[in-house]
């Protein structure tokens, strides 16, 4: 089984910065995708930033020059930073992974508990 861990949230003032960090943890044979999502209240669950093993990273347009996805693949973890929050970017932000578990296997998607970022204006 895999686990997502996030880690990071908090309450911030408009202007501010917060670090994200997303842990994957165990049986993993390959990671093919990581990414974060979020969700407002009463809102859809929306992409906010993702990778692929092969591909380039990509941004929703909303995000585009204010937050940086980034990871480390010897700690199976990937992060995004967000700089310049707007009080629009309050959400529960998901970690979700398209991770193989076996040698020929197909990818699962995992979802991580999420964590709560609050931008005050």
């Amino acid at each position: 089984q895999v686990q997502l861990v996030e880690s990071g949230g908090g309450l911030v003032q408009a202007g501010g910065s917060l670090r994200l960090s997303c842990a994957a943890s165990g049986s993993i044979f390959r990671i093919d995708s990581m990414g974060w999502y979020r969700q407002a209240s009463g809102k859809q669950r929306e992409l906010v930033a993702y990778f692929t093993a092969v591909g380039p990273t990509n941004y929703a347009d909303s995000v585009k020059g204010r937050f940086t996805i980034s990871r480390d693949d010897a700690k199976n973890t990937v992060y995004l930073e967000m700089n310049s929050l707007k009080p629009e970017d309050t959400a529960v932000y998901y970690c979700k992974g398209s991770i193989v578990t076996r040698f020929r296997k197909p990818a699962n998607d995992y979802w991580g508990q999420g964590t709560q970022v609050t931008v005050s204006s």
